[in-house]
């Protein structure tokens, strides 16, 4: 008996490597050769997969650092926002590992501590840098850590978490590790061999169990889910469904499984691979590529690895694990005075809300607060140059923290370019029948900063764009792969009419669940400072009584919000308004408090029930706009140990206590919104699909700031011309 469980135990440590070396060999990585390749096979702390995702692996080990374009090891900071250096981290580490005295710990974030707003905006370039602190999130014998730590002296403050619920994002270890855990456990093993399935060919990927009462309290739990990776890459489309395998992320043991899928036939992988290299060749291509070409260089200029400059724009940018980026002190100079002048404070993605609407037991759990349980930026991979971003890019690294607070550099995460597709900024063309014959256009041109969370099946690719005239667009992109549900449907004809599927039949043996996605965005608008105020530009309909020939007309009506839940909005096209973050203390000659006005898009709105325990988690998308008095500790609007958190500290919280935002500084927040009814288009892939909100300039400027845009001339522009005939 004893050989016996040897055998199995090699047998078991056998499969897993062959899923972890077939992963690697297979799967698209940022990894870019084999002996990287063979580095991540043999050492689990430069590889994770929290969702199937691979690590560059840590600048500190001396054999990496010749894989790098820039180890990032002489970065000094210049900006009291700059993103913690190699250094500085290495700092911290120390005091983490102190702190902890040789107990077993683990670092879930490591980021800068902002100083106060205060210091920020007093700060000008040339002056000492504010004191340097790092806010670190990390666990240690089943309690979580809030730690303040000086950079340079050591000190630390514990803050009291004891009255949060949940637990900070997962690390990428933790997803890393907890793969191979169903494989240890002898009814999974078992279960998957009846079902006709080799044991090597499948791989278990971790997804966040949400929360659901008071019995799954005290766990740091994980639920897998089980494909098959043979014959295909995108083996999303070949679950094993039915099984769930409940684990304790902490213990590193299953707690429960759940098996009540061995009816349910696996999809063929026929049709479902998306390498070029796979079946599907490259059928349309075409023969004269597009690209923006800039042979004197860009229009803009990032100072300091973080500080970018472009036209009347100026803005501090960093990569951030959690957010993904953070723009920040975005100012705008002032083209007739020349002044350079405050907009936004601070913007980023707070958190997104993924719900999925199938409530059977292999599927209700799927309400992924993904920002908050796994990380925008943790998960957002090397960009491609050419698909991902233009010729034209350039692109920014970032240093994050491993989970033993090792830093590492994640190359390429950010790119930055100009855009123009031949769009008109502004244009007109006066009628020879008034006597002058008058054209006049200006470019759109316009400057992006992007980056693109893979977020296991989801791919991400969040936008910020800045425009010429003032607008900030800021644009979210879904794509890659829908999630799938196996049945044993292969046609509707087989469906009962009072059956329902929770979503469509795809393919064969595959329903794509109906879902909905929320990204909600902080805004800390300082609209030529930072005491600002909220209006609700109403338009109603309004009667003549007799007074015109017309009998009604559309009229406006402004109302300041004097508080914050007179700020909660939610958008109704029979009840249309505008919504301005004005300046009350600062005025345009004629008279008109400056102002930027949120421009609505993505306006999806939630179904669910706001007692649901997924929709109190994620109560910020009870409305599409919220404004709340500033406060440092309020960014994360899911709140701020979002794993399995029960909904006590969110943005629904922070707004219903009701503060006074007149006159104020003020946050504005504003959710976008997807409904995806998945339809066969989006088999095997999925194409890509947008929405974008605007934040837009409303009496801010005395005239409109595209009159000084010069337009293009020939002579301008590089002579390209078509390759001569073969």
């Amino acid at each position: 008996m004893e050989g016996k469980n040897i055998r199995l135990c090699f047998f078991l440590i056998f499969s897993v490597v062959l899923v972890t070396l077939f992963t690697v060999f297979n799967f698209p990585t940022e990894i870019s050769d084999k002996s990287d390749m063979l580095m991540c096979a043999t050492n689990s702390a430069w590889c994770s997969s929290s969702k199937n995702r691979i690590l560059r692996p840590p600048t500190t080990t001396p054999a990496a650092a010749p894989l790098l374009r820039n180890n990032h090891t002489e970065d000094v900071p210049h900006h009291p926002l700059d993103p913690l250096t190699i250094t500085e981290m290495n700092k911290v580490q120390k005091v983490i590992k102190s702190k902890f005295d040789g107990s077993v710990y683990s670092v879930h974030s490591l980021v800068l501590e902002d100083p106060d707003k205060s210091v920020v905006r007093a700060w000008t370039k040339g002056d000492a840098l504010p004191t340097r602190k790092a806010s670190v999130m990390a666990r240690s014998a089943g309690t979580n850590y809030l730690l303040t730590v000086d950079v340079e002296s050591g000190d630390v403050v514990e803050h009291d978490t004891s009255g949060i619920s949940g637990f900070p994002l997962v690390t990428l270890e933790d997803m890393q590790n907890v793969m191979s855990v169903p494989f240890t456990n002898a009814h999974f093993n078992r279960t998957i061999v009846e079902r006709g399935v080799d044991l090597n060919e499948v791989a278990c990927l971790p997804f966040s169990p949400g929360w659901f009462g008071k019995n799954e309290d005290g766990r740091r739990l994980v639920k897998l889910e089980c494909f098959t990776t043979k014959d295909t890459a995108n083996f999303y489309m070949r679950p094993i469904e039915g099984i769930i395998i409940v684990t304790d992320l902490d213990a590193m043991e299953v707690v429960e499984i759940v098996d009540k899928g061995k009816h349910i036939p696996i999809p063929k992988a026929a049709g479902s691979d998306y390498r070029l290299n796979a079946e599907n060749s490259a059928t349309i291509k075409l023969a004269s590529p597009i690209s923006m070409e800039q042979p004197n260089g860009p229009n803009f200029v990032i100072e300091n690895d973080h500080l970018v400059k472009w036209a009347n724009w100026e803005f501090h940018l960093r990569p951030d694990p959690r957010s993904g980026v953070m723009i920040s002190e975005a100012k705008m100079r002032d083209p007739d005075t020349g002044v350079l002048r405050d907009i936004m404070y601070q913007g980023f993605a707070s958190e997104l809300f993924v719900p999925y609407m199938d409530p059977e037991e292999a599927w209700y759990f799927k309400t992924y607060m993904d920002a908050g349980e796994y990380g925008f930026g943790l998960q957002a991979l090397a960009l491609d140059p050419l698909n991902d971003c233009p010729r034209n890019a350039e692109y920014m690294d970032a240093v994050f923290a491993a989970s033993d607070g090792t830093p590492y550099v994640r190359e390429n995460m950010v790119c930055i370019f100009e855009r123009y597709s031949g769009d008109a900024a502004w244009r007109h063309t006066e009628s020879p029948i008034t006597g002058k014959l008058i054209r006049e256009a200006r470019p759109k041109v316009t400057l992006v900063a992007r980056y693109v969370a893979s977020l296991a099946n989801y791919d991400y690719v969040m936008d910020w764009e800045f425009h010429a005239d003032g607008l900030i667009h800021i644009k979210v992109s879904l794509t890659g792969i829908v999630i799938v549900k196996g049945t044993s449907y292969v046609n509707m004809n087989q469906v009962n009419a009072d059956e329902e599927l929770y979503g469509t039949l795809l393919s064969d043996n595959i329903i794509g669940v109906v879902h909905d996605h929320y990204v909600n965005f902080y805004l800390d608008m300082d609209i030529d400072g930072s005491d600002n105020s909220f209006v609700n530009v109403h338009l109603q309909r309004e009667y003549t009584k007799g007074k015109s020939p017309r009998m009604s007309y559309m009229k406006v009506n402004k109302t300041v919000a004097k508080t914050e839940k007179e700020a909660q909005i939610k958008l109704k096209l029979s009840d249309p308004s505008e919504f301005h973050v004005v300046n009350p203390n600062k005025h345009t000659k004629v008279g008109n408090p400056v102002g930027y006005k949120v421009v609505p898009a993505g306006t999806a709105a939630s179904l669910l029930d706001p007692a649901d325990p997924p929709q109190k988690r994620s109560a910020f998308t009870n409305n599409q706009i919220w404004v709340t008095q500033y406060n440092k500790s309020e960014k994360w609007s899911g709140g701020l140990f979002a794993y399995q958190s029960h909904g006590e500290d969110t943005l629904q919280v922070w707004s219903d206590r009701d503060r006074s935002i007149e006159n104020k500084d003020i946050v504005l927040w504003y959710t976008l919104g997807f409904h995806h009814v998945p339809c066969q288009e989006d088999y095997p892939i999925m194409p890509t699909v947008s929405a974008g909100f605007d934040l837009k300039p409303v009496n801010f400027f005395e005239r409109n700031p595209v009159l000084r845009i010069a337009p293009y001339v020939e002579s301008d522009l590089p002579v390209c011309k078509a390759a001569a005939a073969a």
